[in-house]
């Protein structure tokens, strides 16, 4: 009976120290991650360009790191022996891809190279750690897959950034310039037609092409420099054409709502044909999964027994 007693009076002493463990480092959990976020709050608003999403800022944390890189760079401070190796490579790949991905000024070639160089190293050796788990020949295959990884991690970032572009202009080029179509028809000059879309469509492309209508209305270019500059920093050939179309026909008068309607409807048949060409792409895709997963698992069930009873048989 006294064993009894003490057996769960220990239980309860347990439980006890056991509850009052769990508070005290659920309370130290919660004021670590409370200080953490005061000091990334005033790292915010100290250093406000370095927030992703912010102007200028890339999306992305792999592009946000190279933006963020180049800036460091930019600012004195002293690049890698790696970085210093690859920054001709970087600066003849960069080249117009900068610009057709919109991080033309913000990733610089010595921070694309800078950053693939740490993100290469990084990866090595987190693919090397995970190799000596098991054996030291997966050690040397993980470090040089994780080499390679991680050095290609910041142009496959800048390659899927040109790629997320193009495709939102051309969801919203049709829009574009249907808008300012229907502008000119109800008597609105081609500048307040380009105004009113930037202003009241929130996309990035608008966001763009306000920021070109006010580049020529403040003086800083002239509208048809800003117009090409807009159209070369997509490197679309259809805006092109259509740019060039509209400074044309606003230097020597001619009539553009006509001009524009044929593109708009140019742009939807363009985007139409993309779309289907996407979905006839699906079935080819959804193949390999297919036959890498759900068709070894049928034969197994299927002939699995057949097997079984051969080896049965011999």
């Amino acid at each position: 009976m006294e064993a009894g007693t003490a057996a769960w009076g220990f239980a309860a002493a347990a439980a006890l120290f056991g509850g009052a463990g769990g508070w005290c480092l659920s309370v130290t959990w919660a004021r670590a991650r409370e200080a953490a976020l005061r000091r990334r709050r005033g790292r915010a608003r100290a250093f406000p360009a370095d927030r992703e999403g912010a102007p200028g800022m890339p999306q992305g944390r792999v592009l946000g790191y190279a933006a963020k890189t180049s800036r460091r760079l930019a600012l004195g401070a002293a690049p890698s022996p790696l970085g210093r190796a690859g920054r001709r490579w970087a600066a003849r790949w960069l080249g117009g891809r900068s610009r057709r991905a919109g991080v033309e000024g913000v990733v610089t070639p010595e921070g694309l190279a800078e950053a693939s160089a740490r993100l290469g190293c990084a990866a090595a050796a987190a693919g090397a750690l995970a190799g000596a788990l098991f054996s030291a020949e997966l050690t040397l295959i993980g470090c040089v897959i994780g080499a390679a990884a991680g050095a290609a991690s910041v142009p496959r970032a800048i390659g899927r950034a040109e790629r997320r572009r193009a495709e939102a202009l051309e969801r919203s080029l049709s829009e574009m310039l249907e808008t300012v179509s229907l502008g000119l028809r109800s008597g609105l000059s081609f500048d307040r037609s380009f105004q009113l879309y930037g202003e009241h469509f929130d996309v990035p492309f608008a966001r763009e092409c306000a920021a070109a209508q006010r580049s020529w209305s403040l003086g800083l270019a002239t509208r048809e420099d800003a117009l090409r500059d807009l159209a070369a920093s997509y490197g679309s050939p259809l805006l092109a054409r259509v740019m060039e179309a509209t400074a044309r026909s606003l230097r020597f008068g001619s009539s553009l709502v006509e001009v524009l309607e044929s593109a708009a409807a140019d742009a939807r048949a363009e985007r139409r044909a993309h779309v289907e060409e996407r979905v006839a792409k699906a079935p080819v895709k959804m193949m390999v999964p297919t036959g890498a997963l759900i068709l070894p698992a049928m034969l197994l069930l299927v002939l699995g027994p057949v097997l079984l009873e051969l080896m049965e048989g011999f």
